[in-house]
């Protein structure tokens, strides 16, 4: 359902909300190294996610990225919206490109049920309670 890089991006932004200093700020290639993904793409997708408001970025020898309070209550639908756009809950479960409720694929409703379940998800998790369970070591960004 959400693109590779969009999952990128998630994994990217609960790393920067677990870390629990606040005056510290990480920087791309360690949340790369972390998350197990390319600097160039995660690079990409921390400006995009700058431009976006969800994180924030500093520049120069002590700069980095990093979250605020506020931004931690933040949707994590936020940053489905800024990298898949809202496409991703409408999409055909198949990939078809005229399926619908007057003309749906095989899979329709049932991909309907769970996409619109997935949305709803989405919108109402915030990104402090995906960094919670990493922080106490019950959840795990990498596999």
């Amino acid at each position: 359902m959400l693109s590779l890089t969009c999952k990128i991006a998630i994994k990217a932004v609960i790393y920067i909300a677990s870390n629990t200093d606040p005056d510290s700020r990480a920087g791309i290639k360690q949340i790369a190294e972390y998350i197990n993904a390319s600097e160039h793409t995660v690079g990409k997708l921390l400006q995009k996610l700058v431009k976006h408001s969800i994180i924030n970025s500093n520049k120069g020898p002590s700069g980095g990225f990093y979250i605020t309070a506020r931004q931690m209550e933040q949707p994590i639908i936020k940053v489905v919206l800024a990298i898949d756009g809202k496409d991703v809950f409408n999409q055909c479960g198949l990939g078809l490109a005229r399926c619908s409720a007057a003309h749906p694929c095989p899979l329709h409703n049932d991909y309907k049920a769970v996409r619109d379940l997935f949305e709803t998800m989405c919108s109402q998790k915030k990104i402090s309670e995906l960094c919670n369970p990493v922080n106490n070591g019950l959840a795990y960004l990498v596999g």
